[in-house]
């Protein structure tokens, strides 16, 4: 399971707070009307959070730009070059400390 982004914590937040505090507002007194309204409030604000959607999908790359040079000669296809992820090194390889 995904996990939620910051619009979706805040929307589920805000409508836990605004249905706890509107259900209160109906006048209930008693102890189980009270958790009630505030299971009533969590579950409004969980379904909120759940349905609102994530993202809006797998982000676009752009096409590889062909070199200037032309064609490398093998069939068309170009070799696509991805960086080396970085290593750290350690404090006594540094220069000029």
């Amino acid at each position: 399971m995904q996990r939620p982004n910051a619009a979706q914590l805040t929307y589920g937040s805000a409508t836990v707070v605004l249905a706890t505090v509107a259900l209160l507002l109906s006048g209930t007194t008693t102890l189980p009307g009270i958790a009630a309204a505030c299971a009533a409030g969590l579950l409004l604000g969980v379904l909120v959070a759940v349905t609102m959607p994530g993202r809006a999908g797998p982000v676009k790359t752009s096409a590889p730009v062909r070199s200037a040079s032309g064609t490398s000669g093998t069939s068309g296809n170009e070799e696509i070059r991805v960086p080396a992820a970085r290593v750290g090194g350690s404090a006594g390889t540094r220069i000029g400390s």
